[in-house]
């Protein structure tokens, strides 16, 4: 992620890391199924999806895949991974367009995710690239491609990113961009497959001191009110990392993915999903 410094055209911005300063120790903390999670209000798209992955083996704890303690060196075995992206609160349907608005401190800012076509081979999976393009005042200051994987027991793999920050005027590669496989960088679980309260597991993991997020699931039974619409059944997520002293929490709807997120210690930073387009 980006800082800004008045000297420099560079802009501190939403990013799935939660990047750069010291240490904080702030304690943390889907399946719920769809018939009794997702009620909205209002917002066309939202239409649920299954709240079952296609993915049909048996489950493994997320905490157990990718630990946020000892040695890290998750397993990746390409023919474990499927095709297909449908975890009930990380769906991937390419095509599928989220808009975010909030803002980050005082800033006004946007956050357009959009589920590409493309994809990436990492490791020797298939894994899908999402363009995700932070702006202000109707401009980008942030663009990146992010790459993701989802496994046979429906955990969605965070196989790295390709992250551009504005500095100067023009977009240069940002310190905190990795792959997995590259330079000691691993990947990490984005959303478990069978998440349960309590379960802690790293997002990705780039020694160099990059990259460390980590996150921990608090419920499965939370509610939540964005513009997008009301939702009921919202798995909630508490998210840090050890080089940055602050704690996001996010929000997340079966069958559609994230609705909100904001950061609960540190700064001021909120998101909520506005609309969904396909």
């Amino acid at each position: 992620m980006a800082t800004s410094n008045g000297s420099e055209d560079v802009m501190v911005t939403r990013s799935r890391r939660i990047s750069s300063a010291a240490v904080s120790t702030v304690a943390f903390g889907l399946l719920a199924l769809l018939s009794t999670a997702c009620s909205s209000s209002s917002g066309p798209g939202t239409s649920p999806a299954s709240a079952v992955p296609s993915s049909s083996a048996t489950p493994v704890s997320a905490s157990s895949l990718a630990p946020v303690n000892g040695t890290y060196s998750p397993s990746i075995d390409p023919a474990n991974f499927v095709a297909t992206i449908d975890n009930p609160y990380w769906p991937l349907k390419p095509g599928t367009t989220y808009h975010y608005e909030g803002v980050r401190g005082t800033t006004p800012q946007t956050d357009d995710e959009v589920v590409t076509h493309e994809t990436k081979q990492i490791l020797g999976v298939t894994c899908t690239v999402v363009k995700d393009t932070v702006s202000e005042h109707g401009a980008p200051v942030e663009r990146t491609f992010d790459w993701y994987a989802q496994d046979k027991q429906g955990n969605v793999w965070y196989m790295g990113e390709d992250s551009l920050e504005l500095k100067n005027g023009r977009f240069v590669k940002a310190s905190d961009s990795w792959e997995s496989g590259v330079n000691g960088a691993q990947p990490g679980i984005i959303m478990p497959g069978n998440p349960q309260p309590g379960d802690a597991y790293r997002h990705e993991y780039y020694p160099p001191g990059e990259a460390l997020d980590e996150a921990r699931v608090l419920s499965l039974n939370g509610s939540v009110k964005v513009p997008y619409g009301q939702f009921t059944g919202v798995l909630v997520t508490s998210e840090r990392s050890p080089l940055e002293p602050q704690t996001e929490q996010k929000y997340y709807a079966p069958g559609l993915g994230e609705v909100e997120e904001r950061v609960v210690v540190g700064h001021h930073e909120e998101f909520q999903l506005v609309s969904v387009t396909t």
